[in-house]
């Protein structure tokens, strides 16, 4: 026989298949129909235990329909209604990287209500492993701790907008440990090993212009890439910055305003 509790807190009965079910509602679809989570047991004490931190966790959320959608198919809504304005372009192929090759393929089918922090964390585990999807000459299919952290930043701010629209509780993500911050040493080069280099490519002389205006400007390579003769000032003795070229899925143009840098 079922055993009702105070309106608010729930329900606790007795299955056919002798287990106890624990039952609250969770929010409502569109037509008004309600939405239930349950929790099972074979005792009735442990049951009931699981239904109060299930009461607590959802005490005042009305979750709307759209928490029935998989994980991957909010990366998508989240991607394309939600971010589309608010983001360059190449920041958004970046993110569509992520969603595809790692989000998507490891986790993407996880229904979104039902995620939890010990399922993201299963995920950040694997992937650091064998996330990538074609082999890195030294880390194979392992992904560095930085990436890491990027998709794990990524996934954090979906499931953060997925709390406001009420399609969740509370943020998966948060309890999570993720990969310290964490930067390799940079190689300088030594005058010796400089006049080298410089010596090596000498004989072509676009690639010594090329490397000698990097080495002495410390232009980066979308602001050397993009560098033409017109903005080049020789009389001022300056250069300015015009459009910087950037790898992307589309055509890579990037206007900026100019400015003027002294030559060396």
């Amino acid at each position: 026989m079922a055993k009702h509790r105070n309106r608010g807190d729930g329900s606790l009965h007795l299955r056919k298949d002798g287990r106890w079910e624990g039952r609250i509602v969770i929010g409502h679809k569109k037509d008004g129909t309600p939405m239930y989570k349950s929790v099972f047991g074979k005792a009735q004490k442990s049951t009931l235990k699981q239904l109060h931190q299930l009461i607590a966790l959802y005490r005042d959320v009305d979750l709307t329909e759209e928490c029935r959608m998989t994980l991957g198919e909010w990366m998508d809504k989240w991607l394309d209604e939600y971010m589309i304005f608010k983001i360059k372009e190449k920041t958004m192929d970046g993110y569509r990287s992520i969603v595809e090759h790692q989000i998507k393929r490891f986790i993407g089918d996880k229904q979104l209500a039902y995620l939890t922090t010990a399922d993201i964390q299963k995920f950040y585990n694997k992937i650091r492993k064998e996330g990538r999807v074609n082999p890195h000459p030294l880390l194979g299919y392992a992904l560095s701790d930085s990436v890491v952290r990027k998709i794990h930043m990524t996934l954090h701010e979906a499931l953060e907008e997925a709390v406001r629209e009420r399609y969740i509780v509370r943020n998966p993500t948060n309890g999570t440990t993720i990969p310290k911050k964490s930067y390799k040493e940079k190689q300088v080069l030594e005058d010796s090993q400089l006049d080298t280099f410089m010596d090596a490519i000498r004989r072509v002389q676009c690639w010594h212009d090329f490397f000698y205006v990097a080495i002495m400007t410390g232009l980066r390579r979308g602001e050397l890439c993009g560098l033409k003769w017109t903005a080049i000032a020789f009389t001022a003795g300056t250069y300015s910055i015009r459009r910087p070229v950037c790898r992307t899925n589309s055509v890579p143009t990037t206007h900026l305003p100019p400015q003027p840098h002294a030559l060396v």
